[in-house]
C-alpha cells in the first residue's frame, strides 16, 4: 500500500507541476490548419498550388461512415467509450516495454494524438507523455468526440505531402474521400502508422498488408461482412500519385503571383491557405500557350533539323519489337548517354509509365522510335505506339545556318533510328516530328479598359527555362514603337496627310566607328510620302524626320505616360526606330492606351485575395478607361460652371461688384484612368494603324475577317527581334519572338511573318464570340478628299485622290503650287549631317 501511495503522491506532484503549463483546449476550436497557397483564373480554374503541405479540410459530417469505422478499427476502437486516455492500453504498453525493452503496441488514443499533433513536440520523454495524457483529458472536457475526430482527420500526415484524409484521397486516387470504395478507404485509414514508409506509392506490398490488416480489424469488429472483407482484400493496389492538378497551364503567371504573395505575406503565404483569383481568362490563356508554341515550332522547323547523327541519344536493343501488347527487350546496349536515367523496363506499360514521368513541354511530348522505314516511323509515347507519317517529318532538312537548310528528305531513315529519343507534336493531321526550339517568344494580352492581364506566356516552356520574357526581357521593339512617335507628331500638329521626304540621310560622329546611314528594310527610298502611307509601309526615314521636327525630349515627355518608364526611352533620334528596349508587357500597356480611347491603364494580375475562411483580404480597384465618363463629367462641369457664372453675374450686377472668376472644375473620379491622348488624336492614330492591317505589313491579320483591328509590326536590325502589337477595343495583345542572347533569326524573319501569325492564331480564339466594336469618329474630326501625292485638298473632278481624316481646323487648302521642298534637317538629299544638327 505504501508503494501505491508513494506512486500516487508522485503522480499528483507531476500533475500539480504540469497543470499550470497546459494550453487552453478551447483554442482548438479556432485552430488554423496549414493549407497551401492556391492560384485561380478569373473563371475559377486552378492554375497552381504552392506550399509544402497539401491540405483540404473536411467537416466530420462529410466523412463516409465506412472510413470512420476503418480508422477507429485501425487506431482506436474504443474511441467513443474512453475519456481521452486508454489506461488499459497504456498499462499494456508499459509492461511490454519493461519486459522486452521495446514498445510493441501503442497506448495513444486519437485524443492523445490530437494533443501531440497540435500542441506538443515529438520528443520521447516521460514529461511529454504525461503532458499528453493531461492535455487529452482536458480536450475531452472541452470538445465533443466528433469535434476531436474532425481535428484529427484534418491534421494527420498521410504521406506524399498530404495532410488530412481529403488531401490523401486526392493525392493517391485523384478523388474526394466520398468517392472512394472500401479497399481505398481502408488503405488511407492504415496510413497514419507509417505514412512515408508504407504508403501505396513508396511500398505497395507493405501498404497492401496494412490495408488488409485494417479490413481484418473491421471484420473482427463486425463493421463489414465476410463477403465484403474477402472481396476488398483481393483488390489490387490502384493508387498512383496525383500531384496538384492544374486545370489551366500558366506557370509564368503562377510564379508572378507567388512572388507577390511572399512579398506581401512572407512565409505564411505558403501555409495560411490564401486563395488568389487572378485576371487570367482560362480560354485565352490556353489559346496563348498553344499559339506561341505553334508559332515558335514553325520558325524552328523552317530552319531545319539540328540533331546531328553523333548527338542522337539512343536506347537501342539488338531486338526491339511489340508483341501482344508487351515490349520485349533483349541485350540492351546503351550506345550513347542515357538521358532517361532509368532501369530498363520490360513491358509496354512500364515504358509508357517512364515516358509519363518525362516532362511534356506543352504541345510536344517525348517519344522513342521503335521502327523506321523509308516512308514512316513508329514511335512509343505515353499513349502507346503510334505512327509518325513521312508528312510529319519531311520538314527535317538538315540545318546549315540561320539562312540555309539542306536538301529535301527522301527517307525517314535519314533523320531517325530505332531507339532514338525524340519529341513529337500531336496535331489534327497526326504526329509531327519536333525538337526543342532554340528561339524563344512571349505573348501578353490585356483588357484595354482596365489593364487586366487576360493571358501571359513568358517563354516556350517554363519547365526548361523559368526566365519570364514577358516582364524581364528588355528588347528593342523596332517599328512596333513607331505609333507612339507618330502619336506625338499628330498631337503637335501633324496630320495623316503631312508630306515627309523619305530620302537618304547620313549621320557622322567621330565617336562611332561607322557612319550611320539609316535605311528602310527594303533598302529603297520613296521620296515625299504621306504620314499615313509611311506608317503602314513602315518607312524608317520618315519616322526620323518627324521625330526631329517634334524634338526627341518633347516626344519622350508625351510618350512616357502611356506606360513606359521614362528612363528607358532614348532622348535622341534612335527613339524613332524603336531602339529603346522595353518588355513585352510594357509595350502592350502602351498599346492599351491606343485601344481604349487614349487612357493610361496599369496592368494588374491579382483581382482578389481571400483567406482560408473565404474572407476578402484584397480586391483590385483598377483605374478605368472611359471616354464617355470623361465627356459626361466635362459636360456636367461645363453646365455647372455656366449656371454658377450666371448666378455670379447677376449677383455682381445687383451689388455692383466684380468678384472675379474663382470657379473650378470638379476633380475626376479616383478610378478614372488619366487621359494621355485626346479623342481626335486617338482616332487619327487608330485609323492609321487600321491601314497597317488593311494594306500594310499587318495584312495577315485580315485572316480574322474583322473590321475593328489595328496594330503594328516591328523588326529590329539584323532580324534580332520580331514583334506584332495589335488590338480591338476589347483586347490588346503583344507578341515577341527572338533569341535570348540577341542574334539574327535569319534574313527572312520579320514581325509580319514570325510574330504576327502567332498573334492571329491567338486572337482567333481570344476574340471568338466578341462582337465587333468600331472606333467611333469623335466630334471635330472630318473626312475630306485629298490629292494622294501632295496631301492637299483635291480639286473637283481630280483623279488620284482619296479620303483622309483631319481635325476640322487642319483641313488643307485648295492645291497650290508648292515651294521647293527643303529637307527638315536643312540639308540636300545625301548631304552629311552632324550630330549637332541631329539633336
Amino acid at each position: 500500500m505504501s508503494g501505491i501511495s508513494g506512486s500516487g503522491i508522485v503522480i499528483l506532484g507531476v500533475y500539480l507541476y504540469l497543470a499550470p503549463t497546459l494550453p487552453n483546449a478551447d483554442q482548438l476550436k479556432d485552430i488554423d490548419l496549414q493549407t497551401p497557397l492556391r492560384v485561380y483564373s478569373e473563371d475559377g480554374l486552378l492554375i497552381s498550388e504552392f506550399g509544402e503541405k497539401r491540405r483540404a479540410p473536411i467537416a466530420y459530417d462529410e466523412v463516409p461512415q465506412q472510413f470512420i469505422d476503418a480508422l477507429l478499427a485501425s487506431e482506436d476502437d474504443a474511441y467513443f467509450q474512453h475519456i481521452g486516455v486508454d489506461f488499459k492500453g497504456l498499462a499494456r504498453a508499459v509492461v511490454e516495454l519493461i519486459k522486452t525493452g521495446r514498445k510493441k503496441s501503442g497506448g495513444s488514443t486519437i485524443t492523445m494524438q490530437v494533443a501531440k499533433n497540435y500542441y506538443l513536440s515529438s520528443e520521447k520523454t516521460f514529461t511529454r507523455k504525461f503532458t499528453e495524457i493531461l492535455l487529452a483529458l482536458k480536450i475531452e472536457q472541452a470538445l465533443s468526440k466528433e469535434e476531436i475526430l474532425e481535428l484529427y482527420i484534418n491534421k494527420i500526415y498521410l504521406g506524399k505531402r498530404a495532410y488530412g484524409i481529403e488531401a490523401a484521397a486526392q493525392v493517391y486516387y485523384g478523388k474526394s474521400i466520398n468517392e472512394l470504395n472500401l479497399p481505398q478507404l481502408a488503405m488511407i485509414a492504415g496510413l497514419p502508422q507509417a505514412p512515408s514508409a508504407a504508403n501505396p506509392i513508396n511500398n505497395p506490398r507493405r501498404a497492401r498488408d496494412r490495408r488488409n490488416y485494417v479490413l481484418a480489424r473491421m471484420r473482427t469488429l463486425e463493421k463489414i461482412t465476410q463477403e465484403q472483407f474477402t472481396s476488398a482484400a483481393r483488390e489490387p493496389i490502384t493508387a498512383s500519385y496525383h500531384g496538384p492538378t492544374s486545370e489551366i497551364s500558366a506557370p509564368y503567371v503562377a510564379e508572378m503571383v507567388r512572388l507577390e504573395m511572399v512579398k506581401q505575406y512572407g512565409s505564411s503565404a505558403y501555409t495560411a491557405g490564401y486563395r488568389v483569383t487572378t485576371t487570367i481568362n482560362a480560354t485565352r490563356q490556353q489559346a496563348a500557350n498553344d499559339a506561341l508554341q505553334r508559332g515558335v515550332l514553325k520558325y524552328d522547323r523552317d530552319h531545319g533539323w539540328r540533331q546531328l547523327p553523333e548527338a542522337v541519344k539512343l536506347h537501342t536493343p539488338q531486338m526491339l519489337q511489340l508483341k501482344n501488347e508487351e515490349l520485349v527487350i533483349f541485350e540492351w546496349m546503351q550506345q550513347a548517354d542515357n538521358s532517361f536515367d532509368i532501369d530498363w523496363p520490360e513491358t509496354l506499360e512500364q515504358w509508357q509509365n517512364q515516358l509519363k514521368k518525362r516532362s511534356s513541354n506543352g504541345i510536344i511530348a517525348p517519344a522513342i522510335v521503335t521502327e523506321v522505314t523509308n516512308s514512316d516511323a513508329w514511335v512509343l509515347t505515353e499513349d502507346g505506339e503510334q505512327r509518325l507519317p513521312f508528312s510529319g517529318l519531311e520538314w527535317a532538312k538538315a540545318y546549315k545556318d540561320v539562312n540555309t537548310i539542306g536538301n529535301p528528305l527522301k527517307s525517314a531513315k535519314e533523320v531517325l533510328q530505332r531507339g532514338q529519343e525524340i519529341w513529337v507534336e500531336r496535331s489534327r493531321s497526326g504526329l509531327k516530328l519536333a525538337q526543342q526550339p532554340k528561339v524563344e517568344g512571349s505573348l501578353v494580352s490585356l483588357r484595354p479598359k482596365d489593364g487586366a492581364i487576360q493571358a501571359l506566356v513568358g517563354g516556350f516552356s517554363a519547365g526548361s527555362n523559368e526566365f519570364n520574357r514577358a516582364i524581364q526581357a528588355d528588347r528593342q521593339p523596332g517599328s512596333a514603337f513607331k505609333p507612339f512617335v507618330y502619336s506625338s507628331a499628330l498631337n503637335y500638329g501633324f496630320t495623316p496627310a503631312s508630306i515627309i521626304n523619305d530620302a537618304p540621310v547620313v549621320f557622322e560622329d567621330a565617336s562611332l566607328e561607322n557612319t550611320w546611314r539609316p535605311q528602310n528594310h527594303s533598302g529603297k527610298f520613296y521620296g515625299p510620302t504621306r504620314l499615313r502611307e509611311a506608317l503602314y509601309k513602315s518607312q524608317n526615314l520618315v519616322s526620323i524626320r518627324i521625330l526631329k521636327q517634334v524634338g526627341p525630349r518633347k516626344a519622350v515627355r508625351y510618350i512616357a505616360p502611356f506606360g513606359f518608364p521614362k528612363n528607358k526611352l532614348n532622348q535622341d533620334l534612335s527613339l524613332a526606330l524603336g531602339a529603346s528596349a522595353v518588355t513585352p508587357l510594357e509595350l502592350a500597356t502602351g498599346y492599351a492606351a491606343l485601344a481604349n480611347g487614349g487612357f493610361a491603364v496599369k496592368p494588374y494580375l491579382i483581382s482578389r485575395i481571400e483567406d482560408d475562411n473565404g474572407n476578402t483580404l484584397f480586391e483590385a480597384d483598377p483605374v478605368i478607361a472611359c471616354r464617355e465618363c470623361l465627356d459626361a463629367e466635362a459636360k456636367e462641369a461645363s453646365q455647372q460652371l455656366s449656371e454658377e457664372s450666371e448666378l455670379e453675374r447677376q449677383l455682381q450686377a445687383s451689388l455692383g461688384l466684380n468678384l472675379g472668376d474663382d470657379t473650378t472644375q470638379d476633380e475626376q473620379p479616383e478610378n478614372l484612368a488619366p487621359e494621355v491622348m485626346d479623342a481626335r488624336t486617338h482616332y487619327l492614330m487608330v485609323s492609321m494603324l487600321q491601314d497597317v492591317v488593311r494594306r500594310g505589313t499587318g495584312k495577315r491579320a485580315l485572316a480574322l475577317k474583322r473590321n475593328d483591328l489595328a496594330g503594328k509590326t516591328g523588326t529590329t536590325n539584323d532580324q534580332k527581334d520580331a514583334w506584332f502589337s495589335g488590338f480591338s477595343r476589347d483586347l490588346v495583345t503583344t507578341v515577341w519572338v527572338g533569341f535570348d542572347q540577341p542574334k539574327t533569326m535569319g534574313r527572312w524573319a520579320y514581325g509580319s511573318n514570325t510574330a504576327l501569325p502567332i498573334w492571329v492564331d491567338y486572337m482567333k480564339t481570344a476574340l471568338k464570340g466578341v462582337p465587333e466594336r468600331p472606333f467611333n469618329q469623335p466630334e471635330g474630326v472630318v473626312s475630306v478628299r485629298i490629292d494622294a501625292e501632295t496631301g492637299l485638298l483635291a480639286a473637283p473632278g481630280q483623279n488620284n485622290t482619296l479620303f483622309e481624316y483631319f481635325r476640322e481646323e487642319n483641313v488643307p487648302k485648295q492645291p497650290v503650287k508648292a515651294a521647293p521642298e527643303i529637307d527638315e534637317f536643312g540639308a540636300e538629299d545625301d548631304e552629311e549631317i552632324t550630330p549637332e544638327q541631329m539633336f
